[in-house]
């Protein structure tokens, strides 16, 4: 479990196929933050970009650490498969704050920011979401966007998808990679999952009679 605080930025380095085709997955190498690994053990979990993912290799004199990601996990995620700037985060520990909200670090779908703009001190951040996410964002709500715990201050329903609006304070665009984002981009989106759990509790993801 994680909470969406992001501990720190790291980057993907290297990124090497596991196979020949298609269906094989991928190796990344990722150099994380300076002592980000020095309470990390082989076959820990560490969510990359709101993924959660499963430390494999470990060198803590470097700083660097590698995962296995599955051809699965490439199809239904957006920046893991290219070097760049990535949001890390470590598993919650049972002692730690909820500082953000409770999530799984399993990624319900991908949007499109639509509109990135300073507005005063801060930024509005508008992404597009899949038709199948809307019953599930609500107006001061939660969501995750690459593993970034955040508030929904708007939502609205269109014909072929949902668009919902974020603030953003300055401290949350300079500490992740939030603030690298442009119109167009993908991003992973994970659901709130008290709303994941209402949701199938009153039956919505239940056949119907």
């Amino acid at each position: 479990m994680f909470t969406g605080i992001i501990t720190g930025v790291g980057r993907i380095e290297q990124v090497r196929p596991l196979g020949t085709d298609a269906t094989h997955g991928k190796r990344l190498a990722i150099q994380a933050p300076a002592g980000y690994l020095h309470d990390v053990v082989l076959g820990d979990s560490i969510a990359i970009n709101g993924a959660c993912m499963t430390v494999t290799t470990l060198d803590r004199d470097s700083d660097r650490f590698g995962i296995d990601i599955s051809a699965e996990s490439l199809a239904r995620t957006a920046g893991l498969a290219e070097p760049g700037p990535v949001n890390l985060e470590k598993a919650l520990r049972a002692n730690d704050r909820l500082g953000g909200h409770l999530v799984s670090g399993h990624v319900d779908g991908i949007g499109t920011v639509v509109h990135f703009e300073p507005i005063g001190e801060s930024w509005e951040l508008r992404i597009s979401a899949p038709p199948a996410l809307a019953r599930f964002l609500a107006y001061k709500g939660s969501i995750t966007v690459n593993g970034v715990s955040l508030t929904v201050n708007r939502v609205t329903d269109l014909e072929r998808a949902c668009e919902f609006s974020i603030n953003l304070i300055p401290h949350t665009v300079q500490n992740t990679t939030l603030g690298t984002l442009r119109a167009g981009q993908a991003v992973n989106l994970e659901i709130d999952l008290i709303a994941r759990y209402v949701e199938r509790m009153l039956g919505g993801s239940l056949p119907r009679p």
